[in-house]
């Protein structure tokens, strides 16, 4: 039976294999504005960079530095690539940098229906791997899965390998608190296919009792990989605001948690939810001083703690 994305990241994690530490918050100097918002009955998450602080402050495709370089050497040898690739003058990793862009270019390049589209990660890797197959590569699929469940593990351990990642302060015992006031909880977030477990990882890092599928069950993740759409792109919002309108909260019952004004807290506000900006790690800030003072994008809260989300639904 093949290992689920979940099971093959607990079991790298049995071969201690070296990964990128996460990165350590620096917090910004601003002041916390945490009023009382009564009526909430859901809150919908941002992913990185609210729940989870990456390198960065955001997920890539790509990194300037050695690390890009490092994450790929780490790939080929992990999925056993070399064999399969052309044996150009130079280290392996720079060989399949071309591979890897040419891929990205020609995926970028492809026509979409949204004007925010998202380029799924397990999609340049398959389409990597099918070059591969020319040169007759191949994988274990007892192990792996089929060629879409190979490309989402390739996908994971890049990424992995690529930026640390690991939750911010208090965000195993917010929700865990929140779920267990009958808070109904969402993600709504630009993420790839292994952003749930990632996240899955790091609340289990803070709180082994803290599970994502009790916490937020899977209907209630709406994330742009999914989606085929990036945040501020309105399919986002609206599949958002259905999904815990499926459970009867009407839009304005609604907190959406996010750490960027025009990607998270506009939109939030122009769909009728009520927002709360985290301003937690300068990485992942977005947010100037003409943009907080502008009434379509200032958030109704400004928290510096994770843990500020309890006291201000009360």
């Amino acid at each position: 039976m093949p290992l689920t994305l979940d099971q093959y990241a607990a079991h790298l994690d049995t071969r201690g294999l070296p990964w990128p530490a996460p990165p350590k918050p620096v917090a910004p100097r601003v002041k916390p504005h945490v009023p009382r918002l009564d009526g909430i009955k859901g809150v919908l998450w941002t992913v990185y960079g609210t729940l989870l602080s990456i390198s960065e402050g955001d997920l890539k495709f790509e990194i300037d530095g050695p690390i890009f370089g490092v994450a790929l050497d780490k790939t080929i040898h992990e999925f056993k690539m070399w064999g399969s690739m052309s044996r150009k003058p130079g280290q392996p990793h720079e060989y399949m940098a071309e591979v890897y862009r040419k891929v990205l270019t020609e995926e970028r390049l492809r026509p979409a229906d949204d004007p925010n589209p998202e380029l799924p990660s397990e999609r340049v890797w398959e389409s990597i791997v099918k070059k591969l197959f020319q040169k007759e590569y191949k994988f274990d699929a007892s192990f792996y899965g089929s060629l879409n469940d190979y490309s989402r593990k390739i996908a994971y351990f890049f990424h992995a390998s690529l930026q640390g990642t690991g939750c911010y302060d208090h965000a195993a015992s917010t929700m865990v608190n929140l779920a267990g006031r009958g808070i109904h909880q969402g993600l709504l977030a630009d993420g790839q296919c292994f952003t749930a477990t990632q996240l899955a990882r790091g609340l289990e890092r803070q709180d082994p009792a803290a599970r994502l599928d009790e916490l937020v069950p899977p209907a209630h993740r709406i994330l742009s990989f999914d989606q085929k759409a990036r945040k501020p792109s309105d399919a986002v919002f609206e599949a958002g605001i259905a999904a815990l309108g499926a459970r009867g909260i009407e839009p304005s019952e609604i907190l959406h948690v996010g750490s960027s004004l025009p990607r998270d807290i506009g939109p939030a506000k122009m769909w009728g939810m009520k927002t709360a900006l985290f301003a937690g790690d300068r990485a992942s800030l977005v947010a100037s001083g003409d943009q907080m003072k502008d009434p379509k994008l200032r958030p109704d809260a400004l928290l510096t703690d994770l843990s500020q989300v309890a006291d201000l639904i009360g």
